[in-house]
């Protein structure tokens, strides 16, 4: 059998594993993928070492955020592609579970993980965290002969006068920072977050690209203070860069509702089946894998040091990083804060991108 010339890449390498003997379409499990490709492939080579089921992934890129794989899930809900969607913004997983995107699947692997990281009715399941984190250019603030003691610690320090034109973050339209947003909106209150993001702008915060721009341009010193995600920021530690992270607000002090606010948020990992997909069978079984202890040990101690949520799991983290259990993490409910993500977004835009 002959295999037309105008399939490419990787439609080729499937046409010619599905002709090899013993290699059947339902080996093969189709995976939409939002977490770095570097991190997640050494995951999916060990699930198929282990299993012999043939992934195959889909990845976003760092210019849409996961929105096109949201988008396309959409739009194939009538007839799926997709089997399994491993995702980074778990707000975007809550509108795909409204949607009836996803298909209800209680894995026995999701079982130690703390109800708060499992939907109700089974759809997902959250895993391996980031953290929303101030990044320091350690250097520069000595230099400027700056305390330590005063230097930022919390959210509500990026407005001070002192830091006016000297923090970056990436555009809360997006991504992380976009996720963060609603989170704020959610947990602070509308007329807080508001407030907050308001002050931000009046205090000249610098907008870039991405997280991962932030976290180089503190490194390099283009900017004394960012905004970013652990991830992103690690890797500065690790290039030798003199920076330091700082998990805001974990270790807030005070009495009052507005204390009892303040947290780090953390942002976990989803992993989903989708509802009618083509490989039912398969997909449950790379859920069962994806969350298994050993996968988010593996992530936890990769470059990208992924925070565990499974209680079970015993990972070799940096000194200074932090989890959801000991530190003090922002008492935000994702559920509210799916709910505020379009009104939430309708108002960063105006705020953020009129001139």
């Amino acid at each position: 059998m002959r295999i037309p010339l105008v399939l490419g890449g990787r439609a080729c390498l499937l046409a010619v594993l599905l002709l090899l003997p013993g290699c059947k379409a339902d080996n093969r499990i189709v995976l939409y993928c939002a977490q770095d490709r570097e991190f997640a492939e050494t995951v999916l080579d060990d699930f198929t070492a282990q299993t012999s089921l043939v992934v195959t992934p889909r990845y976003d890129n760092e210019a849409n955020k996961s929105v096109g794989l949201y988008d396309d899930l959409l739009r194939e809900a009538v007839k799926p592609r997709c089997d399994v969607h491993w995702n980074n913004e778990i707000l975007a997983t809550i509108r795909l579970q409204r949607a009836g995107v996803l298909e209800p699947y209680q894995s026995p692997a999701a079982r130690p993980f703390p109800p708060e990281f499992r939907a109700s009715d089974h759809t997902w399941t959250a895993f391996a965290a980031r953290a929303r984190v101030l990044l320091l250019n350690t250097a520069w603030l000595k230099e400027k002969g700056i305390a330590e003691a005063d230097w930022p610690k919390g959210l509500n320090d990026l407005t001070l006068p002192r830091w006016k034109n000297l923090v970056a973050m990436s555009k809360p339209l997006a991504g992380t920072s976009a996720t963060q947003a609603a989170c704020l909106f959610q947990a602070w209150g509308k007329e807080k977050a508001r407030s907050w993001y308001t002050a931000l702008k009046s205090n000249k915060v610098i907008l870039v690209a991405g997280n991962k721009q932030v976290a180089e341009g503190v490194g390099q010193g283009q900017f004394p203070i960012g905004l970013t995600d652990t991830d992103d920021a690690i890797a500065e530690v690790d290039a030798g860069r003199p920076v330091r992270i700082v998990f805001p607000d974990s270790e807030a002090k005070g009495e009052g509702e507005a204390n009892s606010k303040l947290g780090t948020l953390f942002i976990p990992n989803t992993v989903a089946v989708i509802k009618g997909c083509p490989n039912p069978a398969g997909a449950k079984k790379l859920v069962d894998f994806l969350l298994a202890p050993e996968v988010e040990q593996k992530l936890a101690e990769s470059a990208s040091r992924q925070i565990p949520l499974n209680p079970n799991v015993k990972a070799k983290l940096p000194r200074d990083f932090k989890t959801p259990a000991p530190a003090r993490s922002l008492p935000v409910d994702f559920e509210r804060a799916a709910d505020l993500w379009d009104e939430t977004q309708l108002w960063l835009r105006e705020e953020f991108l009129r001139p």
